[in-house]
């Protein structure tokens, strides 16, 4: 079942459309991307609004609700995306962690092996075996309460800069094997 995004955040915005559309009527769009499934969008946008780069904005089904979005046009991959969007891409992604703290704190709380061999927070670019035993174990003698918790008990730098870097590359290399954050 194909689940559909709420929210998403701005990556970029094209008053004027993309250069390579060929239509003489261009819409004004924006780039963007959902809030919980990391899906990448392209968005026509209403007349009189200009949306700014890390806003919010609503893509839901309430047509009501849409006051900057006229239509989602199409989900996009990647490489679709803008230089100005791929370059902004990495600190939405880490707003978008931050923002949703808890929702991520209960990924390094929940997360399990894959394999007898390959843990889930393996995926984690840069955590290897060392640091991912030493989560379980911490976590075996109680919950982690925030990113600030992860990093007085397990010495990670920045736990939610991780997470951010394992969506960024789930977005770039659609053929990834596991994809734990990004919805194919």
């Amino acid at each position: 079942m194909e689940r559909y995004e709420e929210y998403a955040y701005i990556l970029d915005f094209l008053p004027q459309g993309r250069y390579d559309d060929k239509r003489i009527k261009k819409e004004p769009i924006a780039l963007a991307i959902g809030d919980m499934e990391f899906k990448l969008f392209e968005l026509i946008i209403k007349p009189n609004v200009s949306p700014s780069i890390g806003d919010r904005v609503y893509i839901g089904k309430d047509i009501e609700r849409r006051t900057e979005i006229h239509q989602i046009k199409k989900r996009i991959g990647f490489d679709e995306l803008t230089p100005t969007a791929q370059v902004e891409l990495p600190y939405v992604i880490l707003q978008i962690v931050r923002e949703q703290e808890k929702r991520f704190v209960d990924f390094y709380n929940t997360a399990q092996p894959i394999t007898t061999r390959f843990h889930m927070l393996e995926l984690l670019p840069g955590l290897g075996k060392k640091t991912m035993w030493a989560i379980v174990e911490e976590r075996k003698k109680g919950k982690f309460t925030s990113f600030e918790d992860i990093v007085k008990r397990v010495k990670i730098h920045a736990p939610d800069k991780l997470i951010a870097d394992r969506i960024k590359l789930e977005l770039e290399n659609p053929k990834e094997k596991y994809h734990i954050f990004v919805a194919k």
